[in-house]
């Protein structure tokens, strides 16, 4: 099985490089996604100034490497979007994929710029920030475990659907099974569970349901 940890003193040494040009308020981060089944949206192996986003090495990457790893993105690489953290501070990202060459992605580098003070300074450095061209159709969540990245899922899903579960018929949790689907949510190690327990529903009927949106889609 092919790993990015053959490689990792050269992106470690990359990641600083770019977190020295921009200071401490640029996070960079070098996650592994050749393990899914085992790290779920990913695996954080290396990270320069964490603390912008509160993550560590050995946390769990984000929705959008979940998104990729299922396959309903398929360039992948996003550039110059927005996101917040979870205190609500806003940060502009991009994530780039690393492939192998079947094209399967293997890692990503996640840079995250904190633009906080930047916004209430937005007269002065607006040109700096560019927030013209920055991307606002691209939602993210930070997280230092993927089972948080699922309850994220789960209550997007929700609101998606735009019931509460206690309310959904038939078709509705078929449409939320889709939603969480596309996103990526059954490659998280459990989620069937989860998911299971949230729409009151049985292992089996889970994956019934799943079989008839998969093969509406297909």
């Amino acid at each position: 099985m092919e790993h990015i940890n053959e490689e990792i003193n050269m992106m470690k040494s990359l990641l600083k490089g770019i977190a020295a040009q921009f200071g401490k308020s640029c996070e960079v981060a070098l996650l592994d996604l050749t393990q899914p089944e085992i790290y779920g949206s990913g695996l954080i192996v290396a990270i320069e100034n964490g603390h912008v986003t509160g993550r560590k090495v050995g946390d769990s990457g984000t929705n959008l490497g979940l998104e990729v790893l299922r396959g309903t993105v398929a360039a992948g690489d996003k550039h110059n979007y927005l996101t917040q953290t979870k205190d609500g501070r806003m940060l502009k990202s991009t994530t780039m994929f690393i492939r192998n060459s079947r094209n399967i992605p293997i890692g990503c580098i996640c840079i995250n710029f904190d633009i906080s003070e930047l916004m209430m300074a937005e007269n002065v450095v607006k040109n700096l920030i560019g927030l013209d061209e920055v991307k606002t159709d691209v939602k993210e969540v930070f997280v230092n475990n993927v089972n948080d990245v699922l309850d994220t899922l789960i209550h997007e899903a929700q609101e998606h659907v735009g019931k509460p579960v206690a309310m959904m018929s038939k078709s509705e949790k078929m449409q939320c099974l889709k939603y969480l689907d596309l996103k990526g949510a059954f490659l998280i190690k459990k989620a069937g569970d989860k998911v299971c327990s949230y729409l009151g529903i049985s292992k089996f009927t889970l994956y019934n349901y799943l079989d008839e949106v998969r093969n509406t889609q297909q």
